[in-house]
């Protein structure tokens, strides 16, 4: 692995507070993910299953993790399936994880071989009124036609034992995964930092007439050079119209003198993920107009971030958020007072330039795991990230910061990613 070694009580820990959720006599049953294919034969690389991250600490495809906390036997209450190695493997891949080193990174005393999988199970299961399967709840915009390891796990337990109770994992980890551990946000933190010095390198290399991808270029150099596992996302490198694209990532278009540039991001380190946006001008001075434009957004940010603390409900800070942002659109000459006044609340006249939400969870996935009629709580980590997009005028800005809520207010991991235009102009000019 390119990350320092988690101490495993993070995950002892995290199966503990899992298990403590599990209804009597029922086993767990979590999978890695799929291992994803190019054409022909050669792969895109792995991710690991985040649950199955989350209660193991295994970063290796081809695992299985069985919780069964009311086991007769001892020795059958946490089991870890790994993929056995071979000499063919070794050859070709690498070495895999041995039973003695996945002991060591999971806490998990006992490990067995994927293989014997099913022959384990079936003493298991017939001792057992019920399984917990893992399934990605998660919105499917692009993924809905895919078939996971997890569903075909789904599929094979319902064949093998369909008399069985079946509950939902994802369910009990939603709701733990939301609020975070000293040693996850710790890890968070990690990744923002790494975010940060990525970010001045950006700043330092941007001239016009470079090609968008040249600066992604800069964004990668720094993340290998830190043991990043990869972008948390795939980065969007917008300038000028381009910004106006919420999701635009092609990253191939000319940085012209006199345009903004959009650059959302995140890192992945140990598999925990920063989401940071900042807005610079090409050529290291903004115009009027743009100043004008990213310091209402900036404000936005200030003082929307100040909301994210315990107790408030998520529907009541967005709500309040949009308040900010059309209040600045008047400021701006982009929305007129009487008509904002007069407006059909159901069609906000905002939303012309201003259409996300500004509040998302941070964690394993860059949009975590969580439900939105839950209250904000001390240990949460969610970003804060207010825009303006005026198409007709070439400008697209949003400004994005990651937030841990504390009993009090919040921290700002990214507090040292620059922010202030005199900071961003002196950084480029310097």
């Amino acid at each position: 692995m390119r990350y320092d070694q988690i101490d495993n009580s993070l995950f002892i820990e995290n199966r503990k507070n899992f298990i403590a959720q599990m209804k009597p006599n029922t086993i767990a049953i979590l999978t890695s993910n799929d291992v994803k294919h190019h054409n022909a034969d050669d792969v895109m690389g792995f991710t690991q299953n985040n649950d199955l991250f989350y209660l193991s600490g295994i970063d290796q495809e081809d695992t299985i993790l069985v919780l069964y906390p009311d086991a007769f036997k001892k020795e059958n209450r946490a089991i870890l399936f790994i993929k056995e190695t071979s000499e063919l493997i070794k050859i070709w891949d690498g070495e895999k994880l041995t039973k003695e080193q996945t002991q060591d990174i999971s806490g998990i005393s006992r490990v067995e071989w994927d293989k014997d999988f099913e022959l384990f199970l079936q003493y298991m299961a017939f001792e057992a009124d019920g399984f917990y399967l893992g399934h990605n709840e998660h919105a499917k915009r692009v993924t809905n036609d895919q078939e996971t390891k997890q569903d075909r796990m789904i599929k094979w337990c319902k064949q093998k034992y369909p008399l069985h109770d079946y509950y939902r994992a994802a369910k009990i980890t939603r709701n733990l995964r939301p609020v975070k551990s000293k040693v996850e946000y710790d890890l968070i933190q990690k990744a923002s930092d790494i975010s940060v010095a990525s970010f001045t390198s950006v700043l330092k290399t941007c001239k016009p007439g470079m090609k968008e991808y040249e600066l992604e270029a800069e964004l990668a150099y720094n993340l290998v050079k830190t043991g990043s596992s990869h972008h948390a996302f795939k980065p969007i490198i917008a300038s000028g119209k381009n910004a106006c694209a919420l999701h635009y990532n092609t990253n191939d278009s000319v940085c012209n003198d006199g345009e903004m540039i959009l650059l959302d991001f995140g890192i992945c380190y140990a598999n925990y993920n920063s989401d940071t946006t900042r807005c610079f001008p090409v050529n290291g001075k903004f115009s009027e107009r743009q100043a004008a434009v990213y310091s209402s957004v900036l404000y936005c940010l200030k003082e929307g971030s100040k909301m994210l603390k315990p107790g408030i409900l998520p529907s009541v800070y967005e709500k309040n958020m949009a308040g900010l942002v059309e209040a600045e659109l008047i400021k701006l000459n982009l929305l007129n007072a009487d008509d904002v006044a007069k407006q059909d609340p159901e069609k906000p006249l905002y939303k012309k330039y201003f259409m996300h939400g500004t509040a998302h969870y941070l964690g394993l996935d860059v949009h975590d795991v969580g439900i939105y009629s839950r209250p904000f709580e001390t240990g949460m980590v969610l970003t804060c990230e207010p825009g303006i997009y005026i198409p007709e005028e070439g400008i697209g800005c949003r400004l994005e910061d990651d937030y841990l809520i504390t009993e009090t207010g919040n921290i700002n991991l990214t507090a040292a990613m620059p922010i202030e235009i005199k900071d961003i102009e002196a950084l480029m000019n310097n």
